[in-house]
């Protein structure tokens, strides 16, 4: 196989930023908190990939750089899911020993008074979480799963999505893609 060809089958992956994940989550509750509301999976993992997807075509990097697998009612953030599920690595991976959330059922659960860690966000992460979180608990279920099965969720078939397909298109796409796919496994998100 050619380098060209090889280089064009590759995908674009990111390293994921645990830190910044678990304080989205927490961050999210704790604003719904503030406006009376609820956080379910389907909202707070669909919050994540509009922040993702957002933040992607406007600086070239997403907040989280989770994998995301095109499920049937939308793409779902693999490593961040785990973490809303309270899977014990995660807690391990982030030093800690309990997070500061429960699930129960489907629904997202504050166990903690602790303010969440922001930190880890920059502006323009955060920025790009605000505008997810608000379009995300703003839809209905329906609605949600509507928004997001556009061409990146089609293009995955039930299986993994790609960032090259979460691209909106434009004249330098295919430079954006080039560019990603040798830069993206090496940058801080």
């Amino acid at each position: 196989m050619s380098e060209t060809v090889a280089r064009r089958e590759a995908r674009i992956t990111f390293r994921f930023a645990p830190e910044k994940a678990a304080s989205a989550l927490h961050w999210m509750l704790a604003e719904a908190q503030k406006r009376n509301r609820s956080v379910d999976l389907h909202t707070a993992l669909k919050a994540c990939y509009f922040a993702d997807r957002k933040l992607l075509n406007s600086v070239g990097q997403p907040v989280f750089g989770a994998r995301y697998r095109a499920m049937k009612f939308g793409p779902v953030p693999l490593e961040i899911y785990e973490m809303a599920k309270c899977e014990p690595m995660w807690l391990a991976e982030l030093g800690l020993s309990s997070f500061p959330w429960r699930l129960d059922g489907y629904a997202l659960k504050m166990v903690s008074n602790e303010a969440p860690n922001m930190t880890t966000l920059s502006d323009a992460d955060m920025r790009a979480l605000e505008e997810g979180f608000d379009r995300s608990i703003d839809m209905t279920f329906t609605a949600r799963t509507a928004a997001t099965h556009g061409k990146d969720w089609q293009a995955a078939n039930l299986g993994m999505m790609a960032y090259e397909d979460m691209l909106d298109d434009a004249a330098d796409k295919e430079e954006k893609v080039n560019y990603l796919r040798e830069a993206a496994p090496y940058m801080r998100l």
